[in-house]
């Protein structure tokens, strides 16, 4: 008799199994996974974006709030407040002789009277916020060389912050305290005869070219380094 081969299966554990996860289950389930992370990311990069965007169209409007509320001031009538580039032509009230940085006995009462318009600007809790300084800008006409004019522009700058510190007892002179306020925000600058004009007498002037912080920056911390400190004399 021919013995009976019997044949065993094996076993279907493998197919069988529940914990077995396919290679195809496996990547689906990571490409899920990457979307969502991809989605938290571009909502995190939108909002800071928004916020940047957000930041940088209130310091805009702050900024044109300020040069606004200058040149809708009475005393600014007469010169030429150009508000998209920060500057302040002073026009025909103060210009100077050929070769001359010497401040008029008028020019100087215009000064004193107008220069609590940029104080009351800088007061302001935007103004505190953006104006960093008032940098006073003197030019020249084109007569001369260009280092005569750079040290004849600067000596003009420096003359109009020096007729601030004058005019004592008269009605227009500043006070004490805005003196301070003068000291710790006016800069000067010279042009030489770089933006003359058309008209040399129209080139020898001053303006006021008002600087503000970036977005990034804040505020230093009030120093004591001027306080007490003597104003001198020009």
């Amino acid at each position: 008799m021919l013995a009976r081969l019997v044949l065993k299966r094996g076993a279907k554990h493998e197919g069988e199994s529940p914990f077995w996860i396919s290679f195809s289950d496996l990547m689906s389930a990571l490409m899920v996974l990457f979307l969502v992370v991809m989605a938290v990311t571009l909502v995190s990069v939108t909002q800071s974006i928004d916020a940047a965007t957000r930041a940088t169209i209130e310091r805009s409007a702050a900024i044109n709030r300020i040069m606004s509320l200058i040149a809708k001031d009475p005393k600014s009538a007469g010169v030429g407040v150009d508000q998209q580039n920060y500057r302040i032509d002073l026009g025909k009230k103060v210009r100077f002789d050929s070769g001359s940085y010497i401040i008029s006995a008028t020019a100087g009462q215009f000064l004193r009277s107008y220069i609590p318009v940029l104080l009351r600007a800088k007061d302001t809790p935007e103004g505190q916020r953006w104006i960093r300084s008032v940098v006073v800008e003197g030019f020249t006409d084109e007569d001369g060389t260009y280092l005569y004019n750079l040290q004849l522009s600067l000596d003009r700058s420096r003359s109009v912050v020096c007729s601030l510190f004058q005019g004592s007892g008269a009605s227009e002179a500043l006070t004490p305290e805005q003196l301070r306020k003068v000291q710790e925000l006016f800069l000067v600058g010279g042009y030489s005869f770089n933006s003359i004009k058309k008209d040399k007498a129209e080139s020898r002037r001053v303006e006021f070219k008002i600087d503000f912080w970036g977005l990034e920056e804040r505020v230093p911390s009030a120093s004591d380094v001027l306080k007490g400190k003597e104003f001198g004399r020009c």
